[in-house]
């Protein structure tokens, strides 16, 4: 696994689309906690945020750091000797865009973009599934999986290419608890393994059972970050204090 890309930072963030202001961060740090989830009201920036730190959006100003180096910029052609890098950095959508082929195809085409011969990724994809609680769909189609299958079938595909941090944005919420619980299960074991998570959750339940560390944002500011438990216990700022009692941030 590799670990050039962590941690991950960003300084002077700002993306303005037609005079309005969605993103303002002076500076935030990720991928020294096992698990740090991003929360904080609709619109407030956290998506983006999430794809700008993973490598997937370009800021309007200011810069971001894998490891104290440059991020790889999402338009500019990758090196091959800068691919290592590309692949340590994962993002899982809320809906994953699989490939019109079998579970275990869609395993196996990740593995074998990574350089595995056809024989090793077929059974590095089969165990993947298998860990995943999938290996009575593995000749299933990725179309006919439910929403919860689907997830579960994106977050193996990402993580049997063992990135050093994992992005996922909210990965649970077009499923149902019985999917929720496997997919919770999987990310606790690849952060345990070694694997950096940062989730993007509107679940307070989940990101309690999940994070070690929290971020809030509101308004495309970054409002606090600190540990979850003296986040929920003792919250510093005034946003923090509203939002976990349940009052709307305006």
């Amino acid at each position: 696994m590799a670990e050039s890309v962590l941690p991950i930072e960003a300084y002077d963030l700002s993306v303005k689309r037609q005079e309005r202001q969605l993103l303002s961060v002076e500076s935030v740090c990720v991928g020294t906690a096992p698990c740090t989830a991003i929360i904080g009201p609709n619109g407030a920036g956290k998506s983006l945020l999430l794809r700008i730190l993973g490598g997937l959006l370009q800021p309007d100003t200011g810069r971001v750091t894998w490891g104290g180096k440059p991020a790889l910029s999402p338009t500019a052609a990758v090196h091959a000797t800068q691919q290592t890098t590309r692949l340590a950095v994962g993002f899982v959508s809320q809906r994953p865009a699989l490939l019109a082929r079998s579970a275990t195809n869609n395993v196996v085409y990740a593995l074998k973009a990574r350089g595995y011969e056809h024989r090793e990724a077929k059974e590095k994809a089969l165990q993947a599934l298998e860990t995943a609680g999938l290996a009575a769909i593995v000749n299933t189609p990725a179309q006919r999986l439910s929403a919860g299958e689907q997830q579960r079938l994106a977050l193996a595909r990402a993580l049997v290419l063992e990135p050093a941090i994992l992005f996922l944005d909210e990965p649970t919420a077009s499923v149902d608890p019985v999917s929720t619980a496997p997919i919770e299960a999987m990310l606790k074991q690849a952060a345990n393994q070694g694997c950096r998570i940062v989730i993007v959750s509107h679940d307070l339940n989940q990101v309690k059972r999940l994070a070690d560390e929290v971020l809030l944002m509101n308004q495309g500011a970054l409002v606090e970050q600190q540990a979850a438990a003296p986040f929920f216990e003792t919250p510093k700022s005034l946003a923090a204090q509203q939002w976990l009692a349940g009052e709307l941030l305006l």
